[in-house]
Formats: structure tokens, C-alpha cells, sequence
């Protein structure tokens, strides 16, 4: 595990998410299988989780 991966997965105590949710919308992991199939949103459903995301750690960080 490199650090910038380290850093991406961890759960910060002020945002209360990892920044690879708050950049991506998604928890990162760690993938033993490459070629495995995933389900792929949808792109308007993606970019709403990601305002939803967003906005949840603004009201967090105002909140710090």
C-alpha cells in the first residue's frame, strides 16, 4: 500500500469521510481481482452523490 493510498482510505475525525470519497464519491479498495465485473452508475446519479457528498462536508467543516 503506497502512502498516497494511506492517505486517500483513511477517515478523517473533521470531515468524517475519506478524501478518496469526497474526490470520487467512492470508497477506494483494494482489488485482488482486476478482470471482476463492477456495476457502473449512472452519470446524473453520480454527480448528485457527489453534491450530496460535498455538501455534507462543507456543513461539517463549518461546523469545526
Amino acid at each position: 500500500m503506497t502512502t498516497e493510498f494511506a492517505v486517500n482510505i483513511k477517515i478523517y475525525s473533521a470531515t468524517k469521510v475519506s478524501l478518496s470519497m469526497v474526490n470520487y464519491g467512492r470508497e477506494l479498495i483494494i482489488e485482488t481481482n482486476i478482470l471482476q465485473k463492477v456495476k457502473v452508475k449512472r452519470v446524473t446519479e453520480f454527480a448528485e452523490q457527489m453534491k450530496k457528498i460535498q455538501k455534507k462536508v462543507e456543513v461539517t467543516l463549518r461546523k469545526a
